[in-house]
């Protein structure tokens, strides 16, 4: 049968044993640089730590379980614009519930929302896509695959689904695509809902015409924002490091969840299942997504620069909801000054992932925020 561009059609994760093979033997022949005594964690992830993290992902982390896991959630894969997505996919019983569709930032991918799929889909239909160059909407059809044409292909995602109005919630970069599709079809979303952490190096600031700029957050400066510098301006050149050792991709992902998770947590374990973590590196690593998430990063900084066209409608009218974690009372004066949000929830505990460290949290304020919003 030839595949017609708006076919949505079932997808299975079914790793080959040769790629695991691959990765052990990789984790295996891994070469070690030194470390300067006594510098922990100043300059980055510590070769000690990393070490014995890197020896249980090899010998103590069973992908085939978590895999398993991830099939337990319906998948799809859809083309559109020339790329193909992903996106899981878990209907509410009840066939008018609202959808919700749920988008994740970097490092991310639909598995971040696993724990919270399940107890949100038994009252709203829940969508979870795979942003383009991230999960498995690879590989990149060409480039452009930023914030703005993300937003669109995603507004054609859900009339293709059958969904004239629905809700969003997002972090992250996730949260500039939510945004643009709230300009671009205002009348089509019910909520806007995102969350933030004090820990997050960028804040987007909120305006009552429904526009968002992005400014520095709390814990900005020079040694936060690396990450962002490189991948926003050689993702080519560093996707080979990215895309040859495993234990960079492990490197370059677990440094991030011990600067932007929860304070009051010691070690990314801390504040984040080491199986969930592990799942999330171990699909940049099979899916290559080092290279191709950064090139996401590298359009979305020049998307930052182009603004869209709203589309019909006032995104202003777009009630948005806020989750702050590890609640910083600067931070609200920072991202609603004008008092435009309407619902605010302040946690204590919690960072920049929080559908992987406070589910719970989380799917009870997107439960808050959206019953009733049709």
């Amino acid at each position: 049968m030839t595949n017609t561009p708006d076919q949505v059609r079932p997808f299975r994760i079914d790793v080959p044993q040769a790629e695991l093979d691959d990765l052990r033997e990789r984790l295996a022949r891994t070469r070690w640089p030194a470390q300067p005594a006594g510098t922990g964690w100043s300059r980055g992830v510590p070769v000690d730590y990393l070490r014995e993290l890197a020896a249980y992902w090899r010998d103590g982390y069973d992908w085939r379980k978590h895999e398993a896991a991830l099939n337990d959630i319906p998948q799809f894969t859809t083309e559109i614009d020339g790329q193909t997505f992903h996106f899981a996919h878990a209907r509410a019983a009840d066939p008018g519930a609202l959808p919700i569709v749920l988008l994740h930032g970097w490092p991310g991918s639909p598995a971040d929302f696993m724990k919270i799929i399940g107890p949100l889909s038994e009252r709203f239909h829940v969508i979870a896509p795979s942003l383009p160059g991230f999960g498995f909407s690879t590989p990149l059809s060409g480039s452009g695959w930023g914030v703005n044409r993300s937003a669109a292909a995603l507004i054609e995602l859900m009339e293709r689904l059958g969904y004239g109005r629905y809700g969003l919630h997002a972090f992250d970069a996730g949260s500039g695509v939510a945004n643009t599709m709230r300009l671009l079809a205002p009348g089509r979303i019910a909520g806007l809902h995102l969350a933030l952490a004090a820990t997050d190096d960028m804040l987007g600031v909120l305006a009552p015409d429904g526009t968002m700029s992005v400014r520095p957050g709390i814990a900005a400066g020079q040694e936060g924002m690396g990450n962002f510098q490189i991948q926003s301006t050689r993702p080519q050149t560093l996707g080979y490091g990215l895309t040859d050792s495993p234990v960079a991709q492990l490197a370059w992902i677990v440094e991030k969840f011990k600067e932007w998770t929860d304070p009051a947590a010691e070690l990314p374990e801390d504040a984040v299942d080491r199986d969930h973590l592990l799942t999330k590196v171990t699909l940049y690593w099979l899916g290559s997504l080092g290279a191709s998430s950064a090139h996401f990063t590298y359009e979305l900084r020049r998307d930052m620069a182009r603004p869209v066209e709203p589309g019909e409608g006032s995104p202003g009218a777009v009630p948005v909801g806020i989750a702050e974690f590890s609640a910083d009372p600067a931070v609200r004066p920072l991202v609603d000054p004008q008092g435009v949000a309407a619902h605010w929830s302040g946690f204590e505990r919690g960072g920049h992932f929080p559908a992987m460290e406070q589910p719970a949290l989380l799917a009870g304020d997107l439960r808050d925020f959206f019953t009733g919003r049709h």
